[in-house]
């Protein structure tokens, strides 16, 4: 199997990270990182900029096909597939792009394919919002029916609620009226705290069932991809400062302390590239569980790591690394946690086992 990335693949990886250095560069970033201290709230009101999610840039994403990647070309998407969504994905990982993604992207596919029919909606609102969520009009947040935060609610149209086995596409103004806002450590993604099982239990079945694993195994896997962006893009930090900061007249790349934790952190990502792009070949349950566990890992790991490097300078508001880790440990709580992970890859080695025997 080649693991290779094609030329195309290549173009389009390219392509997202100009549109990203152009739309939200590091000042961007920073400007909604301060915004956000200053309110001190965290709590993301729609309208007031709060959370960083930027209507203009959304959309932008739609046009350029951000989540409408694995739309078919027959329902007016890209018709690409998950190895190309992982790709696009890391890539906002790197750039620490904010906003709820994944359950956007999700949702796109599920409208365009029609299953969005199978949610309930109120009087003619899923229409509108099926037709504008590919295209970057409608915003999509997830509600995990585990009971996991959800992100970004106050800014998001519809909320995506994945049950065990439950597919269901919920106004928002629906959902925020059973939350509350709660403290998140990423001041960039706010969070409501809502009750678990929100879905609807009527509207459980076989069908749903499946299509609600394989959601959540996407998800986890788009998840991954963000977390390896991050991962690589604090090596990327670490050596640059490396290189430029100086101590005893040398940088202090030069001393063999400061070496080994880049290098740690380069095996660190590298070997979480391998993972999540393999498992985006395969759509393996056990490969994706350990995408999710090695990206996570990586991503956390590397930020400390990138803080060590850097010093006290590292712990400062206005340093980018501490913006990493926050955003890393959001993330790992996020679709798969390290125990469900580790639950996952136990239970395929125990089948591969019995299988043996």
């Amino acid at each position: 199997m080649d693991f290779q990335l094609t030329d195309d693949q290549r173009a389009l990886r390219a392509g997202m990270r100009e549109l990203l250095e152009r739309r939200f560069p590091r000042t961007r970033l920073r400007t909604v990182i301060d915004g956000d201290a200053e309110r001190g709230d965290g709590s993301g009101e729609r309208g007031n900029g709060g959370g960083g999610l930027d209507r203009g840039l959304w959309r932008e994403l739609g046009e350029a096909g951000l989540f409408a990647l694995r739309v078919p070309e027959s329902a007016g998407g890209v018709g690409l597939g998950l190895a190309e969504a992982v790709l696009a994905f890391e890539e906002a990982g790197r750039a620490l792009l904010p906003g709820p993604l994944v359950a956007t992207e999700l949702a796109a596919g599920l409208c365009a394919t029609g299953l969005c029919a199978m949610g309930s909606f109120e009087s003619g609102r899923a229409g509108s919002l099926a037709a504008g969520v590919a295209q970057g009009e409608a915003v999509v947040t997830a509600l995990d029916g585990g009971g996991a935060p959800v992100e970004h609610l106050a800014f998001a149209d519809a909320v995506l609620a994945l049950g065990p086995t439950v597919v269901e596409l919920i106004p928002a103004e629906e959902v925020a009226r059973s939350t509350e806002p709660m403290r998140s450590i990423d001041p960039a993604t706010p969070l409501h705290r809502t009750a678990p099982s929100r879905t609807r239990p009527e509207q459980a079945g076989p069908g749903r069932s499946a299509i609600a694993a394989r959601l959540r195994r996407e998800a986890a896997l788009l998840t991954a991809a963000q977390q390896l962006g991050s991962a690589c893009r604090t090596v990327e930090l670490a050596v640059d400062h490396a290189k430029r900061r100086t101590q005893f007249g040398r940088p202090i790349g030069a001393f063999q302390a400061v070496q080994h934790l880049c290098a740690q952190m380069l095996v660190r990502a590298e070997s979480a590239r391998s993972v999540v792009y393999a498992a985006a070949v395969t759509e393996d349950p056990g490969d994706i569980a350990a995408a999710k566990l090695l990206a996570d890992e990586a991503a956390v790991h590397n930020a400390r790591d990138c803080l060590q490097v850097h010093g006290g300078m590292g712990f400062t508001w206005e340093a980018d690394v501490h913006l990493h880790l926050k955003r890393a440990w959001v993330r790992a709580g996020q679709w798969q946690s390290a125990a469900a992970a580790e639950e996952e890859l136990a239970a395929g080695l125990v089948s591969t086992v019995e299988t043996c025997l």
